[in-house]
């Protein structure tokens, strides 16, 4: 029975009172780097999603990832009491791509600073994964001269193949790169990036692939303007 006292005097001694102008000086400063981060997202990466929608998330998840650190450091009982709650919650987020999820861990890594009051540690790692990023668009440009995003996506009854795609593509455009390739029993969906030197091309381009099956939907996201 004493340990068992002792156990709880040990948790409620635990608790700490998060200085008030402290934590808001740290979600300002979480609101700022996500909405950073998120500009970041948009203009460098090279995810196939729309990158606009997904970066808007940025902000809103550094500012409660901090909020969480920074109520769950005050106490070794909320802490073991989180521990327990996100044995519960399942997130099942629709991550597609890599960079996605990358972007996200950072994102969570700029709360979880923050939220633990490294301010300084935070703002440093930010500083130099920013510049890596920034670095790494100038010198791979390995993707410059393709403008465009295309998904072509087909269902059954007629399911067309992806070979067949790829050399209507290869008749209209100057450069085909496959990104994305998903085959199932119902559906077959690809995404490619292109490059076309007129408006004519993809047009005639367009009309072609669906002549191949009346299910065929296809999805355009520009990159960079066309000629």
């Amino acid at each position: 029975m004493n340990k068992f006292q002792s156990f709880q005097e040990f948790l409620t001694t635990q608790s700490v009172q998060v200085p008030i102008w402290n934590f808001i000086f740290n979600l300002i400063l979480a609101t700022l780097l996500g909405y950073l981060l998120s500009i970041i997202y948009i203009k460098y990466g090279t995810s196939l999603s729309n990158r606009r929608t997904f970066a808007k998330n940025f902000v809103l998840l550094s500012m409660t990832t901090m909020l969480i650190i920074s109520i769950v450091k005050s106490s070794l009982a909320l802490s073991l009491g989180l521990v327990g709650a996100l044995s519960i919650v399942r997130f099942r987020a629709a991550i597609k791509e890599p960079e996605e999820l990358s972007y996200l861990f950072l994102t969570i890594a700029i709360g979880l600073g923050l939220g633990a009051d490294q301010r300084l540690i935070t703002i440093a790692a930010f500083i130099i994964i920013v510049t890596i990023i920034w670095l790494r668009n100038i010198f791979y440009k390995t993707e410059e001269n393709q403008n465009l995003h295309i998904t072509i996506t087909s269902h059954n009854p007629g399911k067309i193949e992806l070979d067949k795609i790829i050399e209507i593509l290869k008749r209209y455009c100057s450069s085909v790169n496959l990104k994305r390739f998903d085959d199932i029993k119902d559906m077959l969906e690809a995404s490619f990036l292109v490059e076309y030197d007129s408006i004519e091309q993809l047009n005639h381009c367009k009309s072609e692939l669906r002549t191949l099956n009346d299910s065929v939907k296809i999805t355009f996201l520009d990159n960079k303007s066309i000629g």
